[in-house]
């Protein structure tokens, strides 16, 4: 799995954070280095959390939540809180940072490296381990209930492609209505037997996490597509998708996720009997409707 493309704050307030919940996750008492391997992939969540809110998603209790703050050098879990955010703050100018580094760079050299960058990325779609859980993936999806796709922002478009291409030819893929508040409608809907698949990268979305946080309380079947191992959204999940995501530009790469997407969906359809007639039914109501016109038609 490749975790080589995580964003890193320029700032090294965040790495120092990072550092600190390292060692105590060696040094401290167990239910402090438990709690610090944990807030090591869910940082956004001691930055926006209360204590009593932290320790319910970490499954810890209260005092542990306070005394991994001290244990960090604060006074308590406010300054440490507060800390948390300013380090994430800092880091969310990284995106300008690589945008910067563009100024000045020669087209042929900026249009060669994103052309490498592509390919290693999609390849690293097709490698062994990838493969292998492409096809869990697709095993399990086919088998849902329903599937609930989640992805806000840069990764609505990801979320969108996946669940109108899947909608297209299966009918337990769940479309979403892009109203604000409906992915806790979902949330509330789903139940044993339905698939959720969030997608985030860094920065992690803080929807996309409390999805995913409803969806392991439900006890519902999750498949991560994300950037890191380490991601909030990768813990606890079922299935864990990792597409490279490298390259110059100033927002990371989406090429092999949605070429993963593509992958995904194209196992389910190898091996269903019954999408290819639900898929045509779409296509000839979408006809009908008149959705879709020729090349040479004037509307």
């Amino acid at each position: 799995m490749n975790t080589e493309n995580r964003f890193i704050a320029r700032s090294s307030e965040l790495d120092t954070l990072r550092a600190r919940l390292l060692e105590l996750r060696k040094t401290a008492p167990p239910k402090v280095a438990s709690f610090a391997d944990w807030a090591l992939g869910h940082p956004q969540e001691l930055a926006f959390n209360s204590v009593r809110s932290l320790a319910t998603l970490a499954n810890v209790n209260a005092n542990t939540v306070v005394r991994l703050a001290q244990s960090l050098g604060y006074d308590g879990f406010d300054p440490c809180r507060r800390a948390f955010q300013e380090a994430l703050r800092q880091n969310s100018s990284s995106y300008t940072n690589r945008a910067a580094k563009l100024k000045g760079e020669p087209s042929e050299r900026l249009f060669d490296e994103m052309h490498q960058s592509a390919v290693r990325n999609i390849e690293g779609v097709f490698d062994v381990e990838t493969r292998r859980q492409l096809e869990r993936a697709a095993t399990m999806l086919l088998e849902a209930r329903q599937a609930y796709i989640i992805g806000v922002r840069s990764c609505f478009s990801l979320a969108h492609y996946l669940s109108y291409c899947g909608g297209m030819a299966f009918k337990n893929f769940v479309r979403r209505s892009s109203e604000p508040g409906d992915i806790y409608d979902l949330m509330a809907r789903a139940q044993p037997g339905d698939v959720v698949v969030p997608i985030t990268f860094s920065h992690y979305s803080t929807e996309t996490i409390r999805a995913h946080a409803l969806a392991r309380q439900r006890g519902l079947k999750i498949i991560a597509i994300t950037d890191d191992i380490r991601a909030p959204i990768a813990d606890g999940s079922d299935i864990v998708l990792i597409p490279r995501m490298d390259g110059p530009q100033a927002m990371p790469s989406l090429v092999a996720a949605f070429t993963l997407i593509e992958a995904l969906v194209a196992t389910m359809l190898s091996r269903s009997e019954g999408a290819t007639t639900h898929m045509r039914e779409f296509e000839d109501t979408l006809l009908e409707c008149g959705a879709y016109v020729g090349r040479d038609a004037r509307l």
